[in-house]
């Protein structure tokens, strides 16, 4: 009986004396809403700009064309009656092959447009985990997690989007 409380007693002592070491060793534990710091820093809206720039310039474009589209089918069905069903079928024929341009155009665009934001959004990402890891090893943080909607609790003082925000702001302006 005396063997067990002596290894009761030397079990219990081991664990005060680790959780004292433990607690001495705090763990600090961050998160930062990298969307937010993206959506708000210069260089997000920067790249939104740059995007809603080209998306303008794709949108005139497309518009034209819709316009020829609009007045080609108009010409078409006005003359249809007139002429002679080789001259038809050639007017029938080049507006489909317009109508295939317009969607090809459409689908490039798009395509074009998401590869670009793709672009800017992984490379100011990047930019942001940087700065964030270097934040975290000069305040002696354990860890730093990307705040999303599958954490189901973390403490708002552990929230280190806005110092981050600052920080990035700060070394995009050097």
């Amino acid at each position: 009986m005396k063997k067990i409380i002596v290894a009761l007693a030397i079990s219990l002592s081991s664990i005060a004396l680790t959780s004292a070491a433990f607690a001495a060793d705090a763990v600090k534990i961050g998160s930062v809403d990298i969307q937010k710091v993206l959506l708000l820093s210069n260089a997000g809206k920067d790249a939104k700009e740059q995007l809603a720039q080209k998306a303008n310039k794709y949108e005139t474009e497309k518009n034209a064309k819709e316009d020829e589209l609009k007045k080609l089918k108009a010409e078409l069905e006005k003359q249809s009656v007139l002429l002679s069903e080789t001259a038809r079928n050639a007017k029938e024929k080049d507006y489909q092959q317009r109508l295939k341009e317009y969607q090809r155009f459409l689908k490039d665009a798009q395509d074009d447009l998401q590869a670009k934001n793709d672009e800017l959004t992984n490379r100011i990402v990047d930019e942001i985990v940087k700065v964030t890891q270097e934040y975290g090893r000069k305040n002696a943080y354990t860890a730093v997690f990307v705040r999303n909607e599958t954490m189901i609790y973390l403490d708002d003082k552990a929230d280190l989007t806005e110092e981050i925000l600052k920080l990035f702001n700060a070394t995009k302006k050097k």
